[in-house]
C-alpha cells in the first residue's frame, strides 16, 4: 500500500500489531486473540483515544508465528471515524488463521513488522505491538533483529501471555522490549486478553501510563532504551 504525504500529515501514530498464531495457541485461545484485539478496538476509551483532535493514528495488523510465516491481515489504514475502526475490527474477527503448525520465530516476525512500518506512513512514534505465549524457539531472536532490521526510532511493546510458558514474562522484559517509552502488560490467559489489549492499545494510543482503566494483572514494567 502506498500513501502519499498529504495522507500521512500529521500523523501521531504508526501503530502494527503482531498477533501470535504458533502452535502454541490452540484454536479456542486463537479465537478469543482475534476477537479481543476486535473488541478492544471498538472499546469506548479506545475509540476515543484514536478519535480525539485531527485523525492521526495508523494501524496494520499482521499475524506471525514460523520464520517465512508472517501474514498481513489488515493494511496500513487511517483510523479516522467510527466507521473505519468498525471495519477494521469486523475484517480481524472475520479474520480466517492463517498458520497453526510452526513455532515461535520472533525475531523473524519483528524483521517482518519493521518491513511494514518502512513501507507505513512517517509517523511521529512508530510501534510494534507484539502479543505471545512463549519464548523465541526458532531462528534468531529478537536482539539479532533489532541490530539488523531498521529500527532507529522504533518502540516495541508486548503483551505476554500467561500460562503456557513461565519464562514468557522475562523474555518480554529482557529480549522483546525495545526502543523509547516500550513497556509490557500482561495477561492472564487468554481470557483475560481482550482486558489487557485495552489497557495496551489505549496507552499506546495516549502515550501515558494508563490511569483510569481497569486494573492489570500485574505490574507493567518499563522497557530498556
Amino acid at each position: 500500500m502506498l500513501i502519499s504525504a498529504g495522507q500521512a500529515q500529521a500523523c501521531r501514530l504508526a501503530l502494527a500489531l503482531a498477533l501470535d498464531v504458533s502452535s502454541s495457541v490452540d484454536a479456542r485461545e486463537y479465537a478469543l486473540q482475534r476477537n479481543g484485539v476486535a473488541a478492544a478496538l471498538m472499546a469506548e476509551d479506545v475509540t476515543a483515544a484514536i478519535l480525539s483532535g485531527e485523525p492521526s493514528v495508523w494501524i496494520a495488523v499482521y499475524e506471525w508465528s514460523g520464520r517465512q510465516q508472517s501474514v498481513v491481515v489488515q493494511d496500513w489504514v487511517l483510523l479516522d471515524s467510527p466507521r473505519v475502526i468498525a471495519e477494521v475490527a469486523a475484517r480481524i474477527s472475520g479474520h480466517r488463521r492463517s498458520f497453526s503448525r510452526f513455532p515461535t520465530a520472533m525475531g523473524y516476525a519483528l524483521g517482518f513488522g519493521a518491513g511494514l512500518l518502512a513501507r507505513g506512513p512517517e509517523c511521529e512514534r512508530r510501534v510494534i505491538d507484539v502479543s505471545g505465549d512463549g519464548v523465541t524457539n526458532d531462528g534468531f531472536g529478537p536482539q539479532l533483529a533489532y541490530r539488523h532490521f531498521p529500527f532507529g526510532g522504533v518502540t516495541v511493546n508486548g503483551l505476554a501471555v500467561l500460562g503456557a510458558d513461565p519464562g514468557v514474562v522475562e523474555h518480554f522484559e529482557f529480549e522483546v522490549l525495545h526502543g523509547p517509552d516500550a513497556f509490557l502488560e500482561t495477561a492472564q490467559g487468554y481470557e483475560g486478553y481482550e482486558r489487557a489489549m485495552v489497557r495496551k492499545l489505549y496507552r499506546e494510543i495516549e502515550n501515558r501510563v494508563v490511569g483510569g482503566l481497569e486494573a492489570p494483572d500485574r505490574p507493567r514494567r518499563e522497557g530498556p532504551g
